[in-house]
């Protein structure tokens, strides 16, 4: 039997890390202009309310499944193959959108800072890290546990310190901040904010997605899965805490938590969370390029055979998978401007959400894998919560980015060929 090497700390730290992105460092300004003073503060803590029955759903899911591909898998036991594999690729394709659109804006961000100038410079920095991190993950999961675990409590510390140093010496609620009223906000700035803040907490359902490298599945991807998202929603509540308590203009803050950062430790500290946000990027960059191959080979283990992508090697890691995610995150990221990248992101995530709330409700309702009709009340709120959002939040070019990923699907899906028996 294959070792399991990724315990409950490091996947812990890959939930959190999934969840604490660079959004977090801009968020806060977004918030406020939508929800002011306190209202920006509840709107983090509802969203965590809100989100709890969705991690525990997945959780739900995640102990009957020891196997990588989480969503995927959920999809396949509930509706079949071809339902399967499209929620699969969907999430894939955003994912590698995703993280080449965060790979070219970290290589963005620190080229001044590295004195790199011009196209060719850019393209050939661009792809040593692409490169660098793949390398990493061929090399291990239990190297890339260790790096990844790392990252995050690296990108943590400035996070931390800055929540510690407002609990201890920052200013209070007070004066017009205060006054801001959640009760007063129209309903549509409501749900703008709520799903601005849902996209920055959400990342807590990449866990399931390396349940067959954990120790003890059945125990510590729940674990982890709910965990996560416990602790960085804390963590999110008292950081915006922190910046309307600190920046009367928060709305028009440009990096706030930055300038809360100044405001409470001084501009050292403040450029010092600056650096946090590059950190934070490099994180993400690598729990993706844990993540993402795995939902490919995830697509490869069903019932059509899809270039042997399912293959892993010794090492915990599905090489051929890892070899074309790196390809396309390389192609995409020599392409240059990635500002349209996220298109599909926020639909894409709202999809695993209420497939995989249907899965249980589906599982639940014929009593599979231990599940019984009791289950189906943990999935109403997770699928009413994604439906809701998605009919608020989703635009036309998510919309149009998801119809042409899907199409791409089925084309996919029509090339593979039947898995013999």
């Amino acid at each position: 039997m294959r070792e399991r090497p990724v315990g409950p700390i490091a996947l812990l730290a890959l939930g959190v890390n999934g969840i604490v992105g660079v959004g977090i460092f801009f968020v806060p300004a977004t918030i406020a202009a939508l929800a002011p003073g306190r209202a920006g503060i509840l709107v983090f803590a509802w969203t965590a309310v809100a989100l709890v029955p969705v991690a525990l759903v997945f959780a739900t899911l995640a102990r009957r499944f020891d196997e990588d591909g989480g969503p995927v898998l959920f999809a396949r036991a509930a509706f079949g193959e071809l339902f399967s594999f499209l929620v699969g690729w969907l999430a894939y394709v955003s994912a590698v959108l995703s993280c080449s659109a965060v790979m070219f804006g970290l290589v963005s961000a620190v080229a001044p800072a590295l004195g790199i100038a011009g196209p060719l410079a850019f393209r050939l920095v661009s792809a040593a890290l692409v490169t660098g991190l793949a390398l990493v993950v061929a090399s291990g999961i239990t190297i890339s546990a260790r790096a990844w675990t790392t990252l995050t409590v690296l990108k943590l510390l400035p996070l931390v310190a800055l929540a510690g140093l407002f609990l201890l010496f920052g200013p209070p609620l007070s004066g017009a901040v205060a006054t801001a009223s959640p009760v007063a906000l129209p309903a549509s700035s409501c749900a703008r904010a709520i799903l601005t803040a849902l996209f920055a907490c959400q990342g807590f359902e990449i866990v399931p997605v390396i349940a067959g490298q954990v120790k003890t599945p059945q125990r510590w991807v729940p674990f982890a899965t709910v965990g996560s998202l416990v602790v960085s929603c804390l963590l999110y509540v008292l950081l915006m805490w922190a910046c309307v308590a600190t920046l009367p203009q928060l709305a028009t803050a440009s990096a706030p938590l930055a300038e809360a950062g100044a405001v409470l430790g001084g501009a050292a500290f403040g450029r010092l969370v600056v650096a946090g946000t590059s950190i934070s990027a490099l994180g993400i960059c690598l729990g993706m390029m844990v993540t993402t191959p795995r939902y490919l080979s995830a697509l490869a283990t069903g019932t059509r055979r899809l270039f042997d992508l399912e293959r892993f090697a010794g090492n915990g890691v599905p090489r051929r998978a890892l070899v074309v995610t790196w390809a396309l995150v390389m192609l995409v990221v020599q392409a240059g401007n990635l500002s349209g990248l996220f298109a599909l992101s926020a639909l894409a995530v709202l999809t695993q959400f209420g497939v995989t709330a249907a899965a249980l409700m589906t599982l639940a309702l014929r009593r599979e894998r231990g599940l019984g009709p009791a289950h189906t009340l943990l999935a109403v709120p997770a699928l009413a919560l994604g439906l809701y959002l998605a009919a608020q939040g989703a635009t036309r070019n998510e919309g149009l980015a998801s119809l042409a990923a899907l199409l791409l699907g089925l084309l996919l899906f029509a090339l593979a060929r039947p898995r013999r028996p």
